[in-house]
């Protein structure tokens, strides 16, 4: 008699549990989350707060943490012609988050690693913009070093910049490329930080965790079989536009869009294929979406059985999750303070 009693009460705490779980996903709307930044440590913050602001952008937030020795830069599109202008940092895309370990711009041995060179993983940075002749020349007269300048090789449409620490920073245009067009001048307000791109072991799963969990869409496919890889690019919000045309794509003028690039083959390799940037050696950090409702985004992940970095309950930081991607990539999950006030001090 006891003993069936017990199984009635585990039964009633299960249904009760998974009723619980059930309402709190229908109170997390994952169309209003946002892909919020990504998170690159950095050697020295002033040459790369130079760097980046010479690309247009602006510091619209910082952290100091001189207790635990690193400060935290966020840098992001903000003039009037932004997509997220005058937002609060927590109701915007396409941050790009520096990471500084104090000491580290005096240490002649220490370099963040890019995710180019072995272990690979993170691949880079995107920005689109108007005039990508003139925006490359600027980045050039400015003293800045290139990976691949438009000229090079056959995709005379892209270029990739280095930043000061090695990371690369692809350059795409918003309108159509002419190759023969001279010069022109270039408007840095109109720039966009389009994209992140990460590398894939199995884009099957990668797409599923990124569309059924995080809420994301695919807004553009774009196989290269020659070559044998294919990108993905995902995001919140509208749908794709219907630009095509000489070396312009359909997201060019979006921001904060994931590209994941899956090299053929790779599924088919035993354990992780890709470095996750926070081992040793460390560079990229994670990236970060912003969502509606922090509690109740996180027990829908719960809920659909993430695997977790950090818990909002582990630690000191209760206003702040991890979430690990089937790659291993770390994912921040925070509070877009445009919907509720965030619970406690970031």
């Amino acid at each position: 008699m006891q003993s069936a009693l017990n199984r009635t009460k585990a039964l009633l705490t299960q249904l009760t549990t998974t009723r619980a779980y059930a309402t709190t996903a229908t109170m997390t709307d994952p169309s209003k989350y946002l892909f919020n930044h990504s998170m690159l440590r950095v050697k020295d913050p002033k040459k790369s707060v130079a760097f980046y602001e010479h690309l247009g952008m602006s510091v619209v937030n910082k952290f100091e943490f001189p207790d635990t020795k690193f400060d935290l830069y966020f840098l992001a599109y903000d003039g009037p012609k932004a997509a997220s202008h005058g937002k609060h940092w927590t109701d915007r895309e396409g941050i790009i988050e520096l990471t500084h370990n104090y000491g580290t711009e005096d240490d002649p041995n220490y370099k963040p690693h890019n995710g180019n060179k072995q272990p690979q993983g993170f691949g880079h940075v995107c920005v689109s913009v108007d005039n990508i002749q003139a925006a490359c020349k600027r980045i050039s007269d400015a003293g800045y070093r290139f990976q691949k300048k438009l000229e090079d090789g056959r995709m005379r449409h892209i270029a990739f910049a280095l930043d000061p620490d090695d990371y690369w920073v692809e350059i795409i245009a918003q309108n159509p490329v002419n190759e023969t067009e001279n010069v022109k001048d270039t408007d840095t307000t109109t720039y966009r930080m389009n994209h992140t791109m990460i590398r894939v072991k199995d884009k099957d799963a990668s797409l599923k965790f990124y569309q059924e969990i995080m809420g994301m869409t695919l807004k553009r496919t774009s196989e290269n079989e020659a070559a044998k890889f294919t990108l993905y690019f995902l995001g919140y919000g509208s749908p794709a536009g219907d630009k095509s045309a000489n070396g312009v794509n359909p997201t060019a003028d979006r921001e904060g869009l994931l590209e994941l690039t899956w090299n053929y083959g790779t599924e088919k390799e035993e354990g992780r294929v890709y470095h996750d940037g926070n081992a040793e050696p460390q560079g990229f950090g994670h990236i970060c979406v912003s969502v509606d409702d922090l509690d109740q985004a996180c027990a829908r992940m719960e809920e659909k059985g993430v695997e977790w970095k950090k818990r909002l309950t582990d630690g000191r930081m209760k206003n702040v999750a991890f979430v690990l991607d089937p790659d291993g990539y770390w994912i921040e999950v925070i509070q877009n303070e445009k919907f509720k006030e965030a619970p406690g001090k970031y």
